[in-house]
């Protein structure tokens, strides 16, 4: 969480684009991208017969295109993370892909994105991103080659630029129904159709894409059968991610991915062009080397995450959330969520010297202030005030605490009476304090760290290892691609979170 002014539009009028879901409500929306990729074996595969190959056509378009949105997606996700050994790899497994393409003398450019989020996407023009959330949840070679092979076929077959096109038209489609319609249900009803075009032609292109990516990455002698076992932990991924533990299918509906089965299904069936599974290189031991040491988890620049803490140590503050909400820090804010219809944002803007709390919280921003509820409060010895406002379905209370020159808000939504926000407002307030300068020296971003099993390591004996994070046991076998109820066994090297 960054200490500038970090309120996104739909919080900071509080209007009607609070209408929609909990997340829409709270998060701003990033750069759409693809979640794919799988684990091995020592084995090589052949390359069978190549694609007919055709020279690199890249479009002064695709160029342009790619040029221009690249310096905007790393100020977006982070700045690039600078790794030598983690870019080496990607590099060198690209590098292979792209001899194993129809177009062997195309150009791409690898970056990995600072950003704790699974993720992968293309540009046009040759732009390939990846974050180190996914190199550190990937567990070998062939993972990664299967998520890059995917996103060069984006590119290989035009679809970035289609994407970009489709985006804009969707984008003015939007926009005339905004300034037309004065978002009324109309308007409401344009936009959403709208974002339905861009969905279902966006989860056709990544069906192509899947298709394509297994047959590059197979090609050039990777596990083709990886694509189907990263799925699966993408879907186990975001399950462990999720607050409720519930889908959300609105969400899923206009997500430009097709479901996890539709997906599996299909790349299963293209793996098993090249064989039976168990073949293929998946590079598991070098590639665990290579991410040794990556960071996990929150940059210590915006702050970290432990449990249902905060603490920011460049800003020495800290507050813990109610037990039931979970916590997630994103750049423009800390997020946090109990169900659906419950949720909470905080973030820091700047504040004039003879602005008291209670006046800023009266100061216009706030859209459907309930008159009379602003009310002074003191938070150790610091000066803060609280409100109240509902608008639409929503209902709202609101904090802020004034800490030298920066005013701290915690707003917590509640749809239909869904949760307590009133005590878990005072709760949390109350928690908010400073950071000790000895608290702060002991602050560092978590890591992952290798070690090699010994014959009595159980998952159960090395679960509890793991620093900073929740439900040890079951994050460990995600990171470690262990199913449920299977053991690591003596003498393997595993993955470890820890500070």
């Amino acid at each position: 969480m960054r200490r500038e002014a970090l309120i996104c539009a739909s919080i900071a009028r509080m209007g009607h684009g609070m209408r929609g879901t909990v997340l829409a409500l709270l998060i701003a929306a990033t750069l759409g991208g693809c979640q794919l990729a799988p684990s091995g074996g020592p084995a090589r595969v052949d390359p069978v017969a190549a694609l007919p190959q055709r020279a690199p056509t890249v479009s002064p378009a695709e160029s342009a295109i790619g040029a221009r949105e690249h310096t905007r997606v790393i100020a977006q996700y982070g700045g690039a993370y600078g790794d030598p050994d983690a870019q080496r790899e990607t590099e060198g497994i690209v590098q292979r892909l792209v001899k194993a393409s129809d177009e062997p003398g195309r150009s791409f450019k690898v970056t990995i994105l600072n950003s704790p989020v699974a993720n992968a996407f293309a540009l046009p023009g040759g732009y390939i991103y990846v974050t180190r959330g996914l190199l550190a949840l990937a567990d070998d070679r062939a993972e990664v080659a299967a998520v890059l092979a995917h996103e060069m076929a984006h590119v290989l077959a035009r679809h970035a630029i289609a994407r970009a096109q489709k985006a804009q038209t969707s984008e003015l489609v939007e926009r005339v129904a905004a300034d037309v319609l004065s978002d009324s249900q109309a308007g409401q009803s344009a936009r959403i159709n709208s974002r339905m075009t861009l969905a279902q032609f966006s989860r056709e292109q990544e069906v192509e894409a899947d298709r394509i990516g297994v047959g590059i990455s197979g090609r050039a002698g990777f596990d083709p059968f990886a694509a189907s076992r990263f799925l699966d932990k993408l879907q186990r991924y975001a399950d462990f991610r999720s607050a409720t533990g519930e889908k959300d299918d609105a969400q899923n509906f206009l997500s430009s991915h097709p479901a996890a089965l539709e997906r599996r299904a299909l790349v299963i069936k293209e793996a098993r062009q090249f064989g039976a599974p168990g073949i293929g290189e998946q590079g598991r031991i070098p590639y665990l080397r290579a991410i040794d040491g990556i960071i996990y988890g929150d940059d210590p620049s915006e702050g970290f995450v432990r449990g249902r803490e905060f603490l920011h140590p460049r800003l020495a503050i800290g507050f813990r959330v109610p037990p039931e909400y979970r916590l997630e820090n994103t750049r423009e804010a800390v997020l946090a969520a109990a169900g659906h219809d419950t949720a909470m944002r905080f973030d820091g803007v700047k504040l004039d010297e003879d602005l008291t709390p209670e006046a800023y919280l009266a100061s216009g921003w706030i859209n459907g202030l309930q008159e009379g509820s602003i009310e002074r409060v003191e938070v150790g010895d610091m000066h803060a005030a609280t409100a109240s406002a509902v608008a639409g379905d929503w209902a709202f209370r609101i904090g802020a605490i004034r800490l030298g020159t920066s005013v701290y808000r915690f707003i917590f939504a509640e749809r239909g009476g869904a949760g307590d926000i009133d005590a878990a407002l005072n709760q949390t307030m109350s928690s908010f304090r400073r950071l000790a300068p000895a608290e702060v020296a002991r602050l560092r971003p978590l890591r992952i760290d290798l070690l090699v099993t010994g014959p009595r390591d159980t998952v159960a004996s090395l679960a509890p290892r793991m620093k900073g994070v929740e439900r040890q046991a079951e994050l460990f076998r995600l990171i470690n691609g262990l199913g449920a109820g299977e053991e690591p066994g003596p003498g393997k090297m595993v993955k470890i979170i820890t500070d």
